[in-house]
């Protein structure tokens, strides 16, 4: 059962309310990772500079991330700088810098074929259709996107949306691709789109789960949203992760049950707020290195009481 995510690991400058690191290791690929190797294997396909080391590549290896996939070009590796100073839920991006990533063209190894669930994380669009279109063994399709793709590359962000079972954005996003600022109108657009289903997130706030007419490969779904909560916590240090570990944690759950059945779907949508919050109690990802199952399942039971009544 195992997930195939295809996107950017990267080095990150980030500064909150509670300090300022440089160079700690990130990108969509490596908290999505990260998170779901907690509950099924994980391989990756990205690219990295002269500056990812072994020790760098040990993070994902440690925790069993099969990184045959990992091109490694001459050159940097893409760098991103942000600011959380004003604005917890937001970052300020300060400097991009794209370096290897600028000629990313995903190369997909023979032994990662059979790759049964597929994660398209945040990248070009046309990239993640050629993607897809090697992947025809994938039996679930989740993906992510961003402002930039929304607004000037919608016409082939289109064909990705139609190849979906899950589409993972935050809230203003949702708002920005169907041009509606009512989140359920919205979400109802967004679904016409293509998307079996749309995830919201909401950072701090949770995230709500919408749903189409169609099933998940003639599985069960579910028809009316569903709301997960989010763990109210003392202390953000660093969210930058926060968004990419509920997508970790959502979809390797999903791909660690035997089906997709409503109840798994709403546990997952679960698993990804509790990944989501010990991502952001550390800096990089500090937190999702030295986890333990049982840690996660205590926290899993912490989210259930926040929102049973029982």
């Amino acid at each position: 059962m195992a997930i195939l995510v295809v996107g950017s690991v990267a080095f990150d400058n980030v500064e909150t309310p509670h300090g300022k690191v440089d160079n700690c290791l990130g990108g969509a690929a490596t908290y999505f990772a990260l998170a779901a190797s907690y509950f099924a294997p994980v391989r990756v396909i990205a690219v990295v500079g002269e500056d990812f080391t072994a020790e760098h590549e040990a993070v994902l290896t440690r925790r069993g991330v099969d990184t045959l996939g990992l091109e490694h070009a001459p050159g940097r590796s893409f760098h991103w700088s942000g600011s959380y100073l004003k604005n917890l839920n937001e970052a300020q991006t300060l400097n991009t810098e794209l370096n290897v990533f600028e000629r990313f063209a995903p190369r997909i190894p023979a032994e990662y074929l059979d790759s049964e669930y597929l994660f398209l994380a945040n990248i070009d669009p046309v990239l993640q259709a050629r993607v897809r279109s090697q992947m025809q063994k994938a039996k679930m399709v989740c993906g992510d996107t961003m402002n930039y793709w929304i607004r000037d590359h919608a016409a082939n962000l289109a064909v990705v949306l139609r190849e979906l079972d899950a589409l993972l954005i935050n809230d203003t996003e949702a708002r920005m691709l169907a041009n509606e600022p009512n989140l359920v109108r919205a979400a109802e657009k967004v679904i016409a789109m293509g998307p079996k289903s749309l995830v919201v997130k909401h950072g701090e706030y949770g995230a709500t789960s919408f749903f189409g007419q169609h099933s998940f490969n003639g599985r069960p779904h579910l028809t009316t949203p569903f709301r997960a909560p989010a763990l109210p916590l003392t202390d953000v240090v660093d969210p930058t992760g926060a968004g990419d570990s509920f997508a970790g944690g959502f979809y390797g759950y999903i791909a660690s049950q035997p089906a997709l059945t409503p109840a798994v779907f709403k546990a997952a949508m679960f698993y990804g707020g509790v990944m989501g919050s010990f991502a952001v109690e550390r800096f990089g990802t500090e937190r999702l290195q030295s986890l333990t199952r049982e840690e996660i399942d205590q926290r899993f039971a912490t989210f259930r009481e926040l929102s049973h009544l029982e």
